[in-house]
Formats: structure tokens, C-alpha cells, sequence
């Protein structure tokens, strides 16, 4: 653990981990869809309560260190060096 992990106030920790797991219980959705915030067929508007559920986990996830927005970034690490030789051209 890093000291910025140990300095976390507790407070905040449980806020943030009660608002990861109800934004997770609600896109769980286990009423099925009778009990929405935003209704789905709303056209243009029925999406936005389940994006802010999302948004609301991704935060909460990030601030305990899981990070999952670096699986939407493309770019992979490689600890392997490139190694320096003989090229050979055709």
C-alpha cells in the first residue's frame, strides 16, 4: 500500500464504496426494468440514469486503484526491450 491509500478518510471510503456497490446493484437491475429512475423508451433521455450508474462505478472503482478505463485505451505496455542486430533487407 502507498501512503496516499493509507491518508484515505474513512468517511469518504465508505461513501465512495456504498455509491460503487448501488450504482452496481442498480445496473445489475434486479427489479427488471419496474423500477427506473429515467424510464428506457424516453426518447433521447431514457439511457442517462444507467451512463451516470456506470460513470458513478467507474469513479468509485478508480478511487480504490482499479483503474478500468486503461482496458479503452488501445495502447499495451511491453517490458521487452527491442534488440539491436543485423538487418537484413529484401
Amino acid at each position: 500500500m502507498s501512503e496516499s491509500e493509507d491518508k484515505r478518510p474513512l468517511g469518504k471510503s465508505i461513501v465512495m464504496a456504498a455509491a460503487g456497490l448501488l450504482s452496481l446493484l442498480y445496473l445489475v437491475n434486479p427489479t427488471m426494468g419496474l423500477i427506473e429512475l429515467i424510464p428506457d423508451n424516453v426518447p433521447g433521455f431514457g439511457n442517462f440514469d444507467e451512463a451516470a450508474a456506470a460513470a458513478l462505478l467507474v469513479g468509485a472503482l478508480a478511487y480504490f486503484g482499479l483503474d478500468i478505463t486503461k482496458i479503452f485505451t488501445g495502447s499495451k505496455k511491453t517490458t521487452e526491450k527491442p534488440v539491436k542486430g543485423n538487418v537484413v533487407e529484401s
